[in-house]
């Protein structure tokens, strides 16, 4: 398949490549100069998606979702697919896509689950919206980049769910590092703490998983400095989409709201920048309760 990729980062570098290794023919641009094995480099986001069967993008926001698509959609030709791998804001997704099927193409907004561990390894989680024969033209693709693809619904709803699911995350994430530092002081070895909640009904992803506590359940960014394998910038980018998406919706979320502010703090005044969201918890460590 002729496919056109977007946005060549720390996600969409090993996206594409994964689809060239797996033989397809792969066209890619970035906004900065890179190469990735196998992609052939166009010099424009047109000129990538120009003769594609398939157009691919993995960008930052839904304003450039927005620029990019004004440009590629254009470029390309009657039944082709755009696919939207970006986390962006439900109503970007959902105007995209709307330009996208009155150009005749079929559309999915389909953002990512696994960062760029997921990505590397071809083990990402992908959340679809969009028609069943726009999602039918893109699994395929999923497949290759992706060991999970799940169609949720129309236009927007693969956003939808990606941010309702990270909103579960960014405050489970908060209170299990609340716990482990409640834990702390009341002088509870967190170890045990593990084995009790791990196995009982405090479990979750946060803790059984993606363990906060150095040495304590798998192997985890707290065993590596809390060095991000999924920044704190990037929760807080997702929780704001949410709450954006709340309004818009007009749904009462006050933990998620919570959680948002609480991420805002941590990453913009405290030292929360550039670290794993399971940071969280040497800040709680140094907290009292006032």
């Amino acid at each position: 398949m002729k496919i056109g990729f977007i946005g060549l980062g720390n996600m969409g570098a090993p996206m594409a490549a994964n689809l060239a290794n797996a033989g397809h023919d792969v066209t890619g641009f970035d906004m900065a100069e890179v190469s990735v094995e196998g992609v052939t480099m166009a010099e424009s986001a047109a000129a990538a998606a120009k003769g594609a069967e398939v157009v691919i993008t993995m960008l930052p926001n839904g304003d450039i979702l927005r620029a990019v698509a004004a440009e590629v959609i254009p470029a390309m030709e009657a039944g082709a697919a755009f696919v939207d791998c970006s986390t962006v804001d439900v109503d970007s997704a959902r105007d995209v896509a709307q330009q996208a099927e009155q150009a005749g193409l079929l559309a999915v907004d389909a953002p990512v689950s696994g960062g760029i561990g997921g990505a590397s390894g071809g083990t990402l989680t992908f959340m679809a919206g969009g028609s069943d024969a726009a999602f039918a033209r893109a699994e395929p693709l999923f497949d290759i980049m992706g060991q999970k693809a799940v169609h949720c619904g129309e236009a927007g709803a693969g956003q939808a769910a990606k941010i309702c699911n990270n909103m579960i995350l960014g405050a489970t994430m908060i209170v299990t590092c609340e716990a482990f530092a409640l834990a702390d002081k009341l002088g509870l070895d967190r170890q045990k703490m593990f084995d009790v909640v791990s196995t009982s009904s405090g479990y979750s992803w946060s803790m059984n998983a993606y363990c906060p506590a150095p040495g304590v359940g798998p192997t985890s960014p707290a065993d590596n400095g809390y060095k991000p394998g999924f920044a704190a910038d990037l929760m807080l980018k997702d929780l704001r989409l949410a709450q954006q998406a709340a309004a818009s919706a007009d749904a009462d979320t006050p933990m998620g709201e919570l959680a948002q502010r609480l991420y805002a703090q941590f990453v913009e005044n405290e030292d929360g920048k550039g670290r794993d969201f399971s940071a969280m918890l040497p800040r709680f460590e140094k907290r009292g309760r006032s």
